[in-house]
This record gives structure tokens, sequence and C-alpha cells, in this order.
């Protein structure tokens, strides 16, 4: 009888695991393809718990990569100005605006800012995150401990690897930029 308990009891904690793993798996769709996206909610459940809600409520859908920097990263999720497909649109003022929500704490955490890893945007205050993310190209260690990594590409970087490229000499903005297509959990 206890073996039987035993197997139960394993089979009903890989269900529940596998279960917790999908909730936190998102499918970024851009130009070039599908970039599936691990989030990591035990080390930043509050960032995760925004990108989820903004996400899947289409709030990211046309969203433009307003800022991208080669061999640095790609930055969007300005959900104000960065929606080209909104009345509110303004390429000029892209970076600026965040969600109707009110900012998040920093979570800062000792995960790495390696290839892939998405990390919350924010000014020079530490609890101003609200909805731009960003995806790093290359490890940028000095980033690490100062921003909220919250995420990792785990399929489609080579789709991310893409995405227009800004000006160098402007801080990366980018003229005619990418966007995203849509933001879902899968």
């Amino acid at each position: 009888m206890n073996k039987i308990l035993i197997k139960l009891l394993t089979f009903l904690f890989l269900i529940t695991n596998q279960l917790n793993a999908e909730e936190n798996i998102m499918i970024l769709k851009l130009k070039d393809g599908d970039v599936k996206i691990e989030l990591f909610e035990d080390v930043a459940p509050n960032h995760v718990k925004r990108i989820k809600e903004l996400a899947d409520s289409g709030k990211y859908d046309n969203v433009v990569f307003h800022r991208v920097i080669d061999g640095f990263m790609a930055q969007t999720g300005d959900v104000k100005f960065g929606n080209s497909e909104s009345k509110d649109f303004d390429l000029r003022r892209a970076g600026m605006g965040g969600s109707d929500l009110p900012d998040l704490n920093q979570e800062f955490n000792s995960l790495p800012h390696d290839r892939g890893t998405l990390s919350m945007a924010r000014s020079s205050d530490p609890n101003s995150a609200n909805s731009q993310f960003f995806i790093c190209f290359k490890p940028a260690p000095f980033l690490d401990r100062q921003y909220t990594v919250f995420g990792k590409v785990i399929e489609g970087m080579e789709f991310v690897d893409k995405i227009k490229r800004g000006d160098e000499s402007n801080n990366g903005a980018v003229t005619d930029p990418d966007k995203i297509i849509s933001f879902k959990s899968k």
C-alpha cells in the first residue's frame, strides 16, 4: 500500500511541477519567428506577475523596440507611447512611458545578465520599473544586481538577433523600429 501511495504522490508532484513550468512560459511573436521565454517567478514574482498581466491583456502587442544597441540589448515595452497602433504612439517619446499600473519595487537577484536574459528597464530610481524590459544580445555583467532579471529566452534567440538595430550615435534609438506582434502565455 505504501508503494502505491508513494507512486501516486510522485505522479501528482510531477504533474503539478509541469503545470507550474508551463504557466511560466511565454511566446513573443516577432516578424522573423516565435521566441519562447521562461519567466522566473521564484526570484522576481512581482515583475513576472506584471509582465504576464500586461502581455495576456494584449498591452505589448504592436509595441516597438525603441532602443536597440548592437552587441548589448533590445529594449521595448513602453505600452503608453510605444504602441504603433495606438492614438498615443509617439516614437520620439517611446521609452518615456509605462503602463497605468504603479511602478514596481526592485527585485534584484543573483541571476546574471547573460545572452537571452530578460530584465526590467527603469530610471535611476531602482523602484521605477513598470512595463519596459530589454533582452540582452550578449552578457552584460555590469547590470547584475542593479536591474531585475525576470526571464530568459529558451528558444528563438536567432529571431531576437534579427531585431533592427538603432543609431549608435543616438543611444540606440531606432527610426523605423521592429515591433512585438504579440506576447502571450503559452
